[in-house]
């Protein structure tokens, strides 16, 4: 049975993350003695999930500290030192809802899941009644608002001369980033900063196309920029001050930068993602330090990889696109505390476009192929035959799909989809319409070859 993705178990809240379903993963990771603080995002079905959620976990034995609702990173704070659960689809629409497990403030691993699920298929009993767990109110968001706040004046400059624009979009940054950014000085003015499931600002995912009417909010004021939140606010997206979008790996390699400057370790390691941007690497090797790369959703096993290298090596910061784990802070994904340090590496600059202004951005593109699952492995295997072929003088990468990197900086990466009937296409050129078109017709030639 498998019920987890990259970023916990999402889905329609009638047809996959049901009532019963949190209930069973309550009961599948409860254990005695264990102490779990629950929590949720605003969406409207997140009540009934959380008390599902309790039941279960209490029903194993659990002790259950109920902290209602709370950014992510605010929940995942709260789990270290125990285990932690948030009812949440992060930036899906709100018709869904999701369960993210935590362990000391990090990401269930995939072994801790695995073993989630098998628990889930065995289908467990409750403990005898007098061996269930029980449950006390708890209040979280003072202390991690508080934290935020100390660890973010560690970096770049006061913020007093600033005026941002934040756009919380319904959901729980509301609750969190324009406190904070107001405590460090900032003049914050919001948008959709009151929490409403049903995300009646725009929707929940914030991109190009569903914050149109930020930007030109942005662009028609006097803001030195713009940040936006998802639904659970570990995702954070930047805007300048004339509203434009700042990509989102270029705000990866300027943190990346940051905190490979600050580092004192002799080996200072960022960890990222196959289709993260090769102007990280650029910026991360003139600030001294080096990349690894990880596969999508698990940041924090490269983290626990990067590690193992020995006792010099430090992971300074890890990220994939939107995402950041700032791991001086804690080891979870956290758009709160990115809003935070950003805005006072941005005061510390000048603005944006000074700290913009070091990393290459070259043309990216993302496009699908249509390929039905059950040709997907052949399809790779294909595919990791042909690129090196296409391009000899590439590094070539097999870990994570099938990544290229060209003399020039230029980049493909060819990767499954691991929940639709697609290969992802990422190129990043100068010429990338050309790059992309060369992948494209290796991957297509694939598919096509798979098929017979």
């Amino acid at each position: 049975m498998k019920l987890f993705g990259t970023a916990g178990i999402r889905g329609n809240v009638v047809e996959r993350v049901t009532p019963e379903l949190a209930l069973a993963v309550g009961r599948a990771a409860g254990r005695p003695g264990e102490e779990f603080v629950v929590a949720r995002d605003g969406r409207e079905t997140g009540a009934a999930l959380a008390a599902a959620m309790e039941a279960g976990l209490e029903s194993a034995g659990a002790d259950v500290r109920r902290a209602g609702m709370l950014p992510t990173p605010a929940l995942a704070f709260a789990s270290r030192g125990r285990r932690g659960v948030v009812l949440t689809a992060s930036h899906n629409p709100p018709t869904d809802n999701g369960i993210k497990l935590f362990d000391d403030g990090v990401e269930y691993d995939r072994a801790a899941e695995r073993e989630v699920e098998s628990r889930v298929a065995d289908d467990n009993s409750p403990l005898a009644w007098d061996e269930w767990g029980s449950s006390t109110r708890e209040n979280v968001l003072d202390e991690y608002r508080d934290a935020v706040i100390e660890y973010a004046r560690e970096h770049g400059a006061p913020l007093d001369v600033l005026r941002i624009a934040v756009d919380c979009g319904n959901g729980m940054g509301s609750l969190a980033a324009p406190q904070v950014l107001r405590a460090l000085g900032v003049r914050v003015v919001t948008l959709n900063a009151n929490v409403d499931g049903h995300f009646p600002g725009r929707a929940s995912k914030p991109t190009p196309e569903t914050l149109t009417d930020f930007q030109s909010f942005v662009a028609d004021d006097d803001f030195a920029f713009g940040l936006a939140h998802d639904g659970d606010a570990d995702r954070l997206v930047l805007v300048n001050g004339d509203g434009e979008f700042v990509h989102e790996d270029t705000v990866v390699a300027i943190l990346a930068e940051h905190y490979t400057r600050e580092s004192d370790a002799s080996d200072p390691v960022v960890v990222t993602t196959p289709n993260a941007s090769a102007r990280i690497d650029e910026r991360v090797r003139v600030a001294g330090g080096r990349v690894e790369r990880v596969r999508l959703g698990a940041l924090h096993e490269g983290i626990a990889s990067a590690l193992e290298a020995g006792d010099d090596t430090e992971v300074v910061f890890a990220a994939e696109p939107w995402k950041h784990i700032h791991t001086q802070f804690g080891g979870w994904i956290d758009g709160v505390t990115s809003a935070a340090v950003l805005a006072r590496l941005v005061a510390d600059a000048g603005g944006v476009e000074p700290l913009r202004g070091e990393v290459t951005e070259r043309p990216y593109r993302k496009v699908s192929v249509d390929c039905p699952e059950v040709a997907k492995e052949d399809a790779m295997k294909r595919v990791e035959t042909t690129i090196p072929e296409r391009f000899p003088e590439a590094t070539v990468r097999t870990e994570y799909g099938v990544r290229a990197e060209l003399p020039d900086g230029s980049w493909i990466l060819v990767r499954p989809s691991g929940t639709e009937p697609y290969v992802r296409i990422y190129a990043e050129s100068e010429d990338v319409d050309e790059l992309v078109a060369d992948a494209r017709d290796i991957v297509m030639s694939a598919v096509a070859g798979s098929k017979k």
